[in-house]
């Protein structure tokens, strides 16, 4: 080695130069509460069970999506539905009690998958809320059933529909979609 690299001031300068470049770009912090960063179709948060147009619940009980979850997080007991509740369950067999443990989540969505009648979602634009208690984690149908006043929609709900959408929009087809609930 030469003095001059036995001395570091080559990369001691190179190291100043790359200091100096990136001082002068543009910050990327953002200020999170006030705003926040757009997570994309494909990321997977808060878990929500969807009901049809009529309100009524599409969770059936079947039990797919508890044995799919590779953390074994879900649980639910099954119940027959009563005379006169039709309105408030689609199918003859309902979950009485369907309950997400969030600390065993992994977010996988392989309970997504599995579900066959499309009642089980996780929202792709709302995080899991901090929790302050052990008590908090454990969620059942009172945080996980849909509110119908405020409905989760999305632009595409398969991925051929959101494949065709990013190729419209690719070729500038498509400008304006809007969100709609699962058909």
């Amino acid at each position: 080695m030469t003095l001059m690299e036995r001395a570091y001031l080559p990369a001691i300068a190179t190291g100043m130069a790359i200091t100096l470049k990136h001082f002068f770009k543009k910050k990327v912090t953002i200020e999170y509460p006030e705003v926040k960063r757009y997570l994309g179709p494909v990321f997977r948060g808060r878990h929500i069970l969807k009901r049809d147009a009529e309100g009524r619940e599409r969770c059936t009980a079947c039990g797919l999506c508890a044995v799919a979850c590779p953390a074994e997080a879900i649980s639910m007991v099954a119940a027959e539905r009563e005379k006169g509740e039709e309105g408030l369950y689609r199918e003859e067999k309902y979950a009485a009690v369907y309950e997400v443990n969030m600390l065993r989540c992994i977010f996988c969505g392989l309970c997504e998958e599995a579900c066959p009648k499309q009642a089980v979602y996780l929202r792709h634009d709302e995080f899991i809320p901090v929790f302050s208690d052990r008590d908090q984690v454990i969620w059942g149908k009172d945080l996980l059933v849909e509110d119908m006043n405020n409905r989760y929609t999305r632009e595409a709900w398969t991925k051929e529909e959101a494949r065709s959408l990013d190729l419209k929009r690719a070729n500038g087809e498509a400008t304006n979609v809007v969100p709609r609930a699962i058909p």
